[in-house]
């Protein structure tokens, strides 16, 4: 069973969450955002889909503080956790989607197993702690680039239903 779990202040990372839902069929029961669910309803679920904008240089979404801090506490052990989030390269080169990097160095000794890597294809934005050894540890959607979040966004969704 999946859980999508999002932060979002302007209502892009919401949406980008529900068309997330919408492409892989998980009904809006499942779609919670961090702001007023408590970590531990992520204990129903297999699969995490975690998403957060980045804001200022680098930084979380507010709501995920609390809500990450607490998750980290869990035991982790055999979920499979998918990254993904909004940024914007063009701006914030350096710290472009951050936030994941930040979730996925917060939740690496949960005991979790991420999935949903993708090739930065054709950001230049790699400087950042989303990219890790060449890929980037989840969907990074592009405010700068917005002709091809849509794209990346169907094909990242297609990685998560293979379980990649």
């Amino acid at each position: 069973m999946t859980g999508i779990f999002y932060g979002s202040t302007t209502g892009t990372t919401e949406l980008v969450a529900r068309n997330i839902a919408r492409a892989l069929g998980i009904p809006d029961a499942d779609l919670h955002n961090v702001a007023d669910t408590p970590a531990d309803e992520t204990e129903r679920y297999d699969l995490l889909l975690l998403g957060s904008p980045t804001w200022g240089c680098g930084e979380l979404q507010d709501d995920w503080y609390g809500f990450l801090e607490a998750l980290k506490e869990r035991n982790l052990q055999g979920k499979r956790v998918a990254l993904f989030g909004c940024g914007d390269s063009a701006s914030y080169p350096d710290t472009f989607c951050d936030a994941l990097g930040l979730i996925y160095e917060a939740l690496l000794p949960t005991g979790c197993t991420f999935i949903g890597a993708c090739d930065p294809d054709g950001c230049d934005a790699t400087a950042s702690r989303l990219c890790r050894e060449g890929r980037f540890v989840g969907l990074a959607v592009d405010e700068s680039d917005p002709d091809r979040s849509e794209a990346r966004t169907a094909a990242w969704c297609e990685r998560i239903r293979e379980g990649h």
